[in-house]
């Protein structure tokens, strides 16, 4: 591994580094990751165009599924940019808490399009309602989940942002098969969008941190299974629906 960067950014140590192997596979990768191991984004660096991460590809495949001549996305959490690098052709807005994460992006990463840096969920409420085909929000930080992005008031939000075809589709980790959190978010979901539908990428050892993609759209939602890069239909335990009170 050569470490390329590494600094502290607020409470969190962001550090980018080029490895010859990545989740055991063999090549040239560039990667921007928090202190706890997880990969924000990673750059195949012989073939830059590719998306090397699982949960980004299958995120891709259920836009372009479900609406391939989209306009418009509104994406919180911007990583090293892949969501609207691979859309660079459509109207991709990109809120980051981070300005150092959008600066690094653009320094070892060849990110050159747009991103604000500032809280998602206020610059979501500045969209105007119906305007949007599309709402990603893969947040999360090295301290954790940032809550107020999961609550039912939030998810409202989007829902008023969306046209009448549009979904929301959220990138989360959780603690195992069953983990609390998730199954809270997937309430609140569920509480507020007509369809919802839930994918996993399974693991071997069940107690291992378990990546899932949770769905939530005004109409029914598609997905070709062996375009989903390893991902699985997996719906969540319903939980507790959450709310702006319950986070002060």
């Amino acid at each position: 591994m050569k470490l390329l960067h590494r600094e502290r950014d607020g409470g969190s140590v962001i550090s980018v580094f080029e490895t010859q192997e990545l989740y055991g596979e063999k090549g040239r990768f560039r990667v921007l990751e928090f202190a706890n191991g997880d990969a924000q984004g990673a750059l195949d660096l012989d073939d830059p165009e590719r998306i090397v991460l699982e949960y980004p590809r299958a995120i891709v495949h259920l836009m372009e599924q479900n609406d391939p001549a989209f306009e418009r996305a509104f994406v919180i959490g911007h990583g090293i940019g892949t969501i609207s690098r691979h859309f660079a052709d459509r109207t991709i807005r990109t809120a980051e808490i981070s300005a150092k994460m959008i600066e690094l992006s653009r320094l070892y990463f060849g990110y050159d399009g747009q991103a604000e840096v500032g809280d998602g969920r206020e610059l979501l409420a500045l969209e105007a309602d119906g305007s949007l085909d599309y709402i990603v929000l893969d947040a999360f930080t090295e301290k954790g989940v940032p809550w107020h992005l999961f609550t039912q008031e939030c998810f409202q939000t989007a829902a008023d942002k969306l046209d009448e075809r549009g979904a929301i589709l959220i990138n989360m980790f959780g603690r195992g098969r069953r983990d609390v959190h998730t199954e809270a978010v997937w309430a609140t979901l569920g509480d507020v969008f007509p369809h919802v539908k839930g994918f996993a990428l399974p693991q071997e050892d069940p107690r291992d941190p378990m990546n899932r993609i949770l769905v939530g759209s005004h109409r029914p939602v598609d997905a070709k299974l062996r375009q989903m890069a390893g991902f699985v239909r997996d719906d969540p335990e319903r939980g507790t629906v959450l709310t702006d009170e319950m986070f002060g």
